[in-house]
């Protein structure tokens, strides 16, 4: 587990320094030609209990967004082909709730997993906090991922929310791997942060153990209406910069580039594939955020040389890695 100097001296160093260690990394544990695409559906969207500064879906913020109920099961399952024959192989389905609560609506969202986990897709869900037996049930319902993002260190976060605290998020990732399901955790850039705060977030996520197993690096989409609407993009080399520090601390993680993207130049995102990122989103929308279209996407990776990275393989070449060893910077 790196250190908090450790994780600043890698971000202090020449950008150039910076990315040639995060490749020498990627290399040596991922395929570094390989990008996992996935597509995220919202499965209910809008009137979230939670004040998230950011999020449109609170009901807390006026942004106009039209509350959707939960989708039926065969609906998820129409959306879920679309994405295999888009491209993705794994789903994220993200509900507007607070916590996951058991009863008819929750056994729908089971239903979904189960039937698109038979399509031989992955499946990712971010239902908001769970309770053991829950995270039980979604794998055992074939979910093989659970995304509950950080989203920044935990001295900011109250500046970003106070219906949750920071331990909340820390236990449920708790029992998402006490029930054997692989971790997703990240956090957003761009909510009126310091460097400092970023670098604390990569060091609580590598802290984890193991690792999660996918790290989600978002760039804050301001929305009318939400406290954060008028903050100014991040500097594209500091979110660069935070990519590869991510990938020198967690070597064997996923690192997806998530949210943001369609203000993120092609250049800008060469370098985030550069710097260690190994994966993206499909489709038009990320929950209600705008999404680069697939077919741009798809160019764009053949341009580089990129190709879609295979689950599978991908996780035998994880196993057969050795682990990284790096000295501080000098």
């Amino acid at each position: 587990m790196p250190t908090l100097t450790q994780i600043r001296e890698w971000y202090d160093l020449p950008l150039t320094t910076l990315i040639f260690r995060a490749q020498t990394v990627h290399h040596r544990h991922q395929d570094p030609a390989g990008v996992q695409l996935c597509t995220l559906q919202s499965i209910k969207t809008g009137r979230c209990p939670e004040n998230c500064a950011y999020c449109p879906q609170s009901a807390h913020h006026e942004t106009g967004l039209e509350d959707v109920p939960l989708m039926d099961a065969d609906d998820i399952l129409v959306k879920a082909k679309q994405a295999r024959e888009g491209g993705a192989s794994r789903f994220c389905m993200g509900a507007a709730w607070r916590e996951v609560r058991d009863g008819p609506q929750f056994d729908s969202v089971l239903r979904s997993v189960a039937g698109v986990s038979a399509m031989g897709l992955e499946v990712c869900c971010t239902l908001g906090m769970l309770t053991q037996n829950q995270a039980e049930r979604l794998k055992e319902a074939g979910c093989r991922v659970y995304n509950h993002n950080l989203d920044t260190s935990r001295e900011y976060y109250p500046q970003i929310i106070s219906s949750r605290c920071y331990d909340d998020r820390l236990q449920t990732l708790e029992r998402v791997r006490a029930a054997g399901l692989e971790v997703c955790s990240g956090g957003i850039l761009g909510m009126g942060e310091t460097v400092e705060d970023r670098l604390k977030l990569i060091a609580e996520l590598s802290a984890l153990d193991p690792h999660p197993d996918s790290v989600p690096i978002n760039a804050l989409v301001p929305v009318a209406g939400t406290p954060l609407a008028e903050q100014a993009p991040v500097d594209p080399f500091e979110f660069v910069r935070i990519i590869a520090v991510a990938r020198l601390a967690m070597p064997k993680a996923i690192v997806r580039l998530s949210a943001g993207r369609t203000e993120m130049s092609e250049e800008m995102q060469a370098l985030c594939y550069l710097a260690g990122a190994n994966s993206i989103f499909l489709g038009e929308k990320l929950l209600t955020t705008p999404n680069p279209a697939a077919t741009e996407d798809l160019q764009l990776l053949r341009r580089l040389g990129l190709h879609a990275l295979d689950p599978e393989a991908a996780r035998q070449i994880h196993a057969a890695s050795t682990a990284c060893e790096l000295e501080p910077a000098r």
